[in-house]
């Protein structure tokens, strides 16, 4: 059966399964069988009764003594159980509603049970174990466990692969022959048996090793063919241009940080091949006042700038502020976003058309359809960790090869950002502007929330305003465990802050208002005419209100160290001492001393390695890791010596072979095209 044989055909599967494991992103037999597992129950070390740790996952053997009768229990529940034990400990199994469980168990008999074990030192049960026979350890010793989705399991699942592993052709081989003995790896075809069926411990690290550098190799040839587009000539080739009156014409003065950042920028775009780079800085180091620069030398040059932002709330703010900074040397700045009115859309896309608008600012608008630029040179995308690298790809071919700058407040360190980002270059603001105090920050429980308010309401009296963030928009819109304590917006705004704050002007934010609406409240709130936001995450990026001294974030454990911060970032904006007060119920140590770390550092690049190094990079970049394609194995945070290995690889290759045209390159060609194109965008 050949690798991209629909996976309905797999023996077992058919088509509602498929439809299910469509929702997994398995569309063929290829994609099944590199549907890894995420975890294994290993037979090979099992524990003594008396041995065997409470409260988690473990495998006992044990010989079975005694078989007792099926108890019917009140609702029409059925109970049994079985005796069994060694020489330490006795051991009580426990089945309900599957009696033909202990059917198959023969007194006298040893068999591996697995399961969570509870009770004391004298007395322990496990209830619902997986039993297996000796034989069948010896047969398969590991038993893989799959990530799984709603209506199919990791049993179910674990089947189809069984089925798909015996009818299968053997993958073919990405990796270049000459790997295989440099660094000691399986084939590929081994590895994907022994990470699915593992023989031993060592033959899965062994499989283990070669599949993570194959998805960094893969991930990497990705980046650097789309960094390659550099080799190009510029389709915006730009003289050097003094800055000079742009520096003049600011109320301020810029931090070094910002200055060799412009510089960067500067030096590429008078370069040969279009710049790729990846602007990265705290929150509130002013990424915008860089993006103008270059929107500055671009129009200097003749050239059009655009600029992509992942909300409108946050499109219409880098409009007003590039319109100010740009504004006086007679540059047009038009905003483009999802909820104009048609005429309006009209009358900006005919300015973009015929050149009158020297600069685009916009949501995922900007790079639909319908919009022609009549010399775009110039492509910035704010906030880089929302979009995918296909969409600033969109961007960057409204025009021919322009110069592309991405942008992100999240920062990470430059180790792994260098990595991470193979196709960009990275320039940093490690700076603050002058005059940025930090935000003092506090963690409280539930408890102080009346004292917290009385605290809002004295701000308040001093002409200040506050956020105050909820995790969910309403109640029910979760089912995960927990929900029920969790903080929603709409009954938070009604139920809690009106009820403590009176006579204040309360409004309230959240992501299913529609966009005139969001736009209406955070134009009462800039303007001063709302005291308190209440608000999902929709605050978190970029929203500049100087007025806004507090921030409160309910349930707080709830976020990564790094979305604190971002949140945090949305208050101290202005002159006056500035606060962020985390609450939280939780009373774990882990959520308290991540808590306590965050107030007592405001230095984002700390922060986010504390995230990493706590929490790894799937809570740090969120599902979609940055706008980077999807890596099933590999740990961006704890790879990293694999992935500088398979950098140093991929460059290797791409020097003999800069398109993967050579026929030996094809099955590597055809795997990097599958792993972008299963990467998903919003």
């Amino acid at each position: 059966m050949k690798s991209d044989t629909p996976v309905q055909y797999v023996k077992g599967v058919g088509p509602k399964t498929a439809e299910k494991l469509e929702r997994l992103g398995i569309a063929t037999l290829s994609d099944l069988l590199q549907h890894y597992p995420r975890r294994y129950i290993d037979y090979t070390q099992p524990y003594s009764v008396a041995e065997a740790p409470f409260d988690v996952d473990a495998v006992v053997k044990a010989t079975v003594y005694s078989k007792r009768g099926a108890v019917r229990l009140p609702g029409g529940r059925t109970m049994v159980q079985v005796m069994a034990g060694d020489d330490s400990a006795a051991l009580t199994l426990t089945w309900f509603n599957t009696q033909f469980m202990t059917d198959k168990l023969l007194p006298g008999q040893e068999y591996y049970f697995e399961g969570r074990v509870r009770g004391n030192i004298t007395r322990r049960e496990i209830t619902n174990p997986i039993v297996r026979t000796e034989a069948e350890v010896k047969r398969r010793p590991m038993v893989a466990v799959y990530p799984q989705t709603e209506g199919l399991g990791s049993g179910q699942i674990a089947r189809c692969i069984e089925s798909a592993l015996a009818l299968a052709d053997p993958l073919p081989e990405p990796l270049p022959p000459d790997f295989l003995p440099r660094f000691r790896m399986p084939d590929k075809w081994t590895a994907v048996r022994n990470i699915h069926q593992p023989s031993s411990p060592q033959a899965l690290a062994a499989a283990r090793r070669r599949l993570i550098f194959e998805e960094l190799f893969t991930l990497q040839i990705g980046l650097t063919l789309l960094k390659s587009r550099g080799s190009v000539k510029s389709g915006a080739p730009m003289k050097p241009v003094g800055l000079t009156a742009f520096w003049d014409s600011l109320p301020f003065s810029p931090t070094n940080a910002q200055r060799n950042a412009v510089e960067d920028i500067c030096n590429d775009m008078t370069g040969k091949q279009p710049m790729n780079r990846l602007l990265q800085g705290d929150v509130g180091s002013g990424k915008t006042l860089v993006a103008a620069a270059g929107i500055y030398m671009a129009a200097r040059n003749g050239y059009q700038s655009a600029l992509m932002a992942p909300t409108e709330i946050l499109a219409t703010q880098h409009a007003a502020t590039l319109q100010t900074m740009l504004e006086p040397f007679g540059l047009q700045v038009a905003l483009l976003t999802g909820g104009m009115k048609a005429a309006q859309k009209r009358a900006t896309l005919e300015a973009i058309a015929c050149g009158a608008a020297h600069v685009v600012v916009g949501t995922h608008a900007v790079i639909s359809g319908g919009v022609e630029f009549a010399n775009l040179g110039f492509a910035v995308v704010d906030e880089q960790h929302r979009f995918g690298v296909r969409q600033r790809g969109l961007l960057a071919s409204k025009s021919e090869a322009p110069h592309v700058l991405v942008m992100s407040a999240t920062p990470i360190p430059r180790t792994l950002g260098l990595l991470m980002y193979g196709d960009l270059d990275i320039s940093i603001l490690n700076e603050l502007p002058p005059g940025r105090k930090p935000v003092k920050t506090y963690a409280v429980t539930g408890k102080k929330r009346e004292d917290m308010y009385h605290f809002l309401e004295q701000q308040m009296q001093l002409g200040h305003q506050a956020y105050i963030v909820c995790p969910l928009v309403e109640e029910s819109e979760s089912e995960m465990p927990g929900a029920d304590q969790l903080q929603a917006a709409t009954t938070y705004f009604t139920d809690v802050a009106q009820a403590l704050l009176p006579h204040r002007r309360i409004g309230l934010m959240h992501g299913k208002l529609k966009a005139k609406e969001k736009a209406e409240v955070m134009q009462a709130f800039k303007k001063g005419e709302l005291d308190v936001l209440v608000s999902t995450t929709v605050i978190e990026v970029g929203v500049d209100v100087p007025n806004a001294t507090v921030i409160v974030i309910e349930n707080a454990e709830r976020y990564g160290l790094s979305a604190l911060h971002q949140l945090r970032g949305r208050v101290g904006r202005g002159s006056s001492e500035a606060f962020c007060i985390l609450v939280s119920d939780h009373n774990g140590e882990a959520v308290r001393d991540r808590l306590r770390f965050l107030c007592h550092t405001q230095d984002g690049f700390e922060i986010a390695k504390y995230d990493l190094e706590h929490r790894g990079p799937g809570d740090f970049f969120g599902d979609r890791q940055h706008g980077l394609p999807t890596l099933q194995l590999a740990d961006l945070m704890n790879d990293t010596r694999t992935l500088e290995t398979a950098q140093k690889c991929a460059h290797e290759i791409l020097e003999i072979d800069p398109k993967l045209a050579a026929p030996e390159h094809a099955v590597l060609a055809a795997q990097v095209q599958h792993l972008f194109e299963r990467t998903t965008f919003n």
